[in-house]
């Protein structure tokens, strides 16, 4: 694959939460601490797959928060638009089922990673971001949701915008609500990731094809709906709709693994020279070898986290071997 140097210089600014999470541990009844958070995972996805990455986030200047710090550095992701935050690190409770799905339970209040303010996010943008990537807690969260949201928006101008739901039933509150502000993030971005799992909890009932045909009609020209071991569905605006295979693998567990899709997704559109406001009407027209290949890349990235515990995406040599 050609990249151009347009294409290479072009940074992804991934905006959210970095918090840890407390995961099973090989030695049974004991657990170990993991960087985490949704956005995180997407950022150090990006840097491992050499896009250049810079985390908008807050991260604490306590021992867990410095942890994660020295996780993101070592991976490549640009800090230098974080926020060292005086409030404390958040954490995740993770459980892993028997077929290695995790569940999550939180301890979120008063923490860093919400606490943002408009003059936090001044400059954000600053130099040449070529896609925006945002998701999951932190734009439901307040009092910082507003901001972030408002982030995107601003970010249109510029950038291509991406989204990931990534819904946390526990702490987002009534489904209902949480729709009523995906949709309004919908006339925004331009590239949506969804989990079907996320789907069941926000459109109980609607079948994912449906909900691909009402999403792409209300403003992404991109929209991905992962389908775990069943692949991947997926459209753009201009009509184009296509369905991928699995990838077979021998699931350990699946932390990270839709965190990484998105990180992929989003390294393919890079690489192909598709980011970037100027690249909208590229993005919206991609053809469906184009899209089909995004959609495979995206999903042996997936695979390959799946295969290995906890959140640990694959380099672009793993990837592409």
């Amino acid at each position: 694959m050609i990249i151009s140097a347009e294409a290479e210089a072009g940074i992804v600014a991934v905006a959210g939460e970095a918090l840890v999470d407390l995961v099973p541990a090989p030695v049974g009844g004991y657990l170990e601490i993991a960087p985490g958070g949704s956005p995180a995972n997407v950022a150090v996805g990006l840097a491992r797959l050499d896009v250049p990455t810079r985390l908008l986030a807050r991260i604490a200047d306590d021992p867990l928060g410095r942890r994660v710090r020295a996780h993101l550095e070592a991976n490549g992701v640009a800090l230098d638009h974080a926020v060292r935050a005086a409030e404390q690190t958040s954490m995740a409770l993770v459980t892993v089922d028997e077929q290695g799905v995790p569940s999550y339970d939180f301890r979120v209040d008063g923490t860093a990673d919400w606490q943002w303010t408009g003059d936090e996010l001044r400059g954000a943008l600053d130099g040449p971001v070529v896609a925006v990537h945002s998701g999951s807690l932190a734009l439901t969260t307040p009092p910082g949701a507003a901001e972030l949201r408002a982030l995107l928006a601003r970010a249109t101008t510029t950038a291509t915008v991406s989204y990931d739901p990534n819904c946390r039933p526990l702490l987002m509150g009534d489904p209902a609500g949480v729709l009523a502000g995906v949709h309004e993030l919908l006339g925004v971005v331009d590239v949506v990731k969804v989990s079907s799992e996320d789907l069941e909890w926000l459109c109980p009932g609607a079948g994912p094809e449906s909900v691909l045909e009402d999403w792409l009609g209300r403003g992404p020209g991109m929209v991905a709906v992962t389908l775990g071991g069943e692949g991947v569905l997926a459209g753009t605006t201009t009509g184009l709709r296509t369905r991928r295979p699995g990838v077979p693998v021998t699931v350990i567990d699946t932390v990270g693994a839709g965190d990484t899709f998105s990180a992929a997704l989003l390294a393919g559109l890079h690489a192909r020279g598709l980011l970037g406001a100027a690249r909208r009407d590229a993005l919206r027209t991609v053809d469906g070898p184009t899209l089909d290949a995004l959609l495979d890349e995206a999903a042996r990235a997936a695979a390959i986290t799946c295969s290995r515990r906890g959140a640990d995406p694959p380099t672009a040599a793993e990837l592409h071997a």
